[in-house]
Order: structure tokens, then sequence, then C-alpha cells
């Protein structure tokens, strides 16, 4: 049986917890084939990012008129975009309908605080995406508005489901609520709250990648948003529960993508 087909468009990651690399991994782990278009190339490790060298938009063309070209494409999920340049590329193929399935997941900062993204860039793709995945410090970024408690996480989501995509979920990491992990949905003129176990654990890092490309994968697959959402947030549990005594660097390890520890 030939493997459904998913592309991620992001930044690499040298130390392979999140960006291209993630997202490859989860690719594989929930039986897609994954293609990539890398926008930008960064020396990053568990304890930081160290530099950033974002792409010419003419090279992330390049690769994205390649892929598209060969492969019968079926979901995209996008991740850092690094330049308003590069964003005004990719969001030409999602208003042009070659993006299908498009997960926008707005990388704007990185854990170590880090500046990956810039707000104009990711607002140039947001009114194509059927579903945008940003944390809560993205959240508050892209509203103007604190994002530091699970009321807040609802009017951040609803606020910007207004505003273009067609769904959105805040993803609640960061927030601890009472021993769980929260994620807020929003779309379809209907919010709601998906609860997890709070996984106590160092190795987050990669974490929102990992997430929206599991939602890319599932809705490629067929399944409709509040379910691809449901499977992702589920199969991101496990990973982190995986990876929780791992021995991997020194600061914000990687997931347990493949299940090796669970």
């Amino acid at each position: 049986m030939t493997p459904t087909t998913v592309l991620t468009i992001a930044g690499s990651d040298s130390g392979g917890g999140a960006g291209i690399q993630a997202d490859l991994k989860v690719f594989a782990a929930l039986g897609a084939y994954g293609t990539s278009v890398i926008t930008a190339i960064t020396a990053q490790n568990t304890r930081g990012v160290d530099a950033v060298l974002p792409l010419p938009p003419r090279t992330v063309t390049d690769q994205l008129d390649s892929v598209l070209a060969d492969f019968g494409v079926r979901a995209v999920k996008t991740g850092m975009l690094g330049t308003p340049a590069v964003a005004d590329a990719v969001a030409e193929a999602a208003k042009a309908g070659r993006l299908p399935h498009l997960v926008v997941d707005p990388v704007l900062v990185a854990t170590s605080g880090h500046q990956l993204g810039v707000v104009e860039a990711v607002e140039r793709l947001l009114p194509y995406a059927q579903v945008a995945t940003p944390n809560c410090a993205e959240a508050a970024a892209l509203t103007g508005r604190p994002v530091t408690t699970v009321e807040e996480m609802v009017a951040a989501a609803e606020a910007l489901a207004a505003g273009g995509p067609a769904h959105v979920v805040v993803t609640g990491g960061d927030v601890d609520a009472g021993g769980e992990s929260v994620d807020v949905l929003c779309g379809g003129g209907t919010t709601t709250l998906l609860r997890a176990p709070r996984v106590d654990t160092r190795h987050n890092h990669g974490t929102g990648c990992s997430f929206s490309a599991a939602v890319a994968v599932r809705l490629a697959a067929g399944d409709p948003v509040p379910v691809a959402v449901a499977v992702a947030k589920e199969y991101v549990t496990r990973a982190l529960t995986g990876a929780r005594d791992w021995e991997l660097g020194a600061g914000r390890g990687p997931l347990d993508h493949f299940g090796w520890s669970c």
C-alpha cells in the first residue's frame, strides 16, 4: 500500500528535536511518507539556539515546486518561516490551492528565547490555515494580550479563529492547570477544552512541532479536525512520557517519537 504523503515547511534543527527533523520523525511514526522544504538552517541543541540562517525565498520556492511537482501531497504543515518574504512565498502557494489541509504552527520564539520568526510573517499565512496551533507565548504575540491562564487561552483562541484560520488550537503545555495539560480548540463556532495528565519532564523540546505534525498526518488520513487534534494530543502525551527519564543533552531534550520507552 502506498503511504500518504505529508509535507513540512520549516527550519532545520541540528539537534534533531524540533523543526524539520522532528516533523519527519512524527510523519514516519504515524505511518505517513514525509517530504520537506527547509526555510532556515539553525545551529542548536537542547540548551538553546546559537545561530539562525534564513534561506532565500527563491530557494524555498524551488524546493516547494520540486516536491509538489512529483508527490501527491495530502497535507502540509508549516513551522519556522523566518522572514516575511519566505512567508509571502508560502502564502502564495496556499492562496493558489497548492497546500491542502494546511496546519500552521506559528513558530516565533524558541524556548531559549531566541527569535525564530516574526509576527508579520505568520500573519501572512494564517488566513489560509485549516488549523493554527500557537502555544501560549505565540498566541500572546499574535493577539497582543496576555495568555497565561486557561481562560485567557480560550479568549485568544476565539480571537484568532475570528481573524482567519478555520480552527485554532492554543496549546497549554506552559500552563499548569491543576496537574493537567489543557489545550483549547476553537472552530466552527465551538470551543472545546482538551485535557490530559501533565507530564513532568525536561524532555519537551519540539512539542509544538510534533503536535502540529501529528495533526497534519491525521488530516491527510481523512480525520475531521477535532479527531485529528485529539489524536495528536494523545501522541504527544505518550512521546513526552516515553522520554521522561532520558539522558539526551544537558537541557530540554527531545521527545520519544517512536515509542522506544513506552
